[in-house]
């Protein structure tokens, strides 16, 4: 049986836009200014995390002291700027959101990243396809813990199980999951892909070209 999911809540970095590379390439910058050159396992640390979070693991990573507060400031000023010079959407990311708009179905972008660079975002993409937002610091704790999710629902008005979340990493999976939504992944990343397999409410695709109002729909009447 297919239906109708009542909202659907959208990751921003990674899944609509591609920011994943300018996030890294924000904290590799920031990791060489501490003599540091990033890791695979450096970069499976971040992604998908806050800035908070990023500024975090390199102040842990350091060879000497380092001021996680200090850290986080300038990541986010070098994030967002290269965020304003370049918001490319991923391959059916416009596709998706015209159907939602279409079909009347509520939509909410859930970030970990900050606000500036959620409003930049909603700019490129076009603020009138997205009900509400959420980003980083508007919760009492973000991705992986469900906050995001449960504040967007809580903003929407409706329950969990009536709602589907499009993710591309397991930090922003496990929140949407611990929130109580079924979940798309399209993960894009080697440590992504091996980590998000296929489970009860949960579909993997390979891009958002693949998603259409039929999948989430039997997402929703599976659940």
């Amino acid at each position: 049986m297919n239906t109708t999911p009542h909202a659907v809540l959208l990751d921003m970095d990674g899944t609509l836009v591609d920011t994943e590379r300018l996030w890294l390439r924000a904290v590799g910058e920031e990791a060489l200014g501490l003599g540091l050159a990033l890791t695979d396992a450096d970069r499976a640390a971040v992604l998908g995390r806050s800035i908070d979070d990023g500024a975090a693991h390199l102040a842990a990573r350091a060879a000497g002291p380092a001021d996680p507060a200090r850290l986080g400031a300038s990541l986010e000023e070098r994030f967002t700027e290269l965020v304003r010079g370049r918001v490319v959407p991923l391959p059916g990311a416009a596709e998706l959101l015209t159907a939602l708009s279409a079909a009347g179905i509520p939509t909410a972008l859930v970030s970990a990243s900050p606000r500036p660079v959620v409003d930049t975002v909603l700019d490129a993409l076009g603020r009138h396809l997205f009900t509400t937002s959420v980003a980083e610091g508007e919760t009492p704790r973000t991705k992986p813990f469900p906050d995001p999710y449960r504040e967007a629902l809580a903003r929407l008005g409706l329950a969990p199980g009536d709602c589907v979340a499009v993710e591309d990493s397991p930090t922003g999976v496990a929140s949407a999951e611990a929130a109580g939504c079924a979940v798309v992944a399209v993960p894009a990343h080697a440590a992504a892909v091996a980590a998000l397999t296929p489970a009860p409410g949960r579909a993997v695709v390979g891009s958002l070209l693949d998603v259409d109002l039929a999948l989430l729909g039997r997402l929703v009447a599976d659940g």
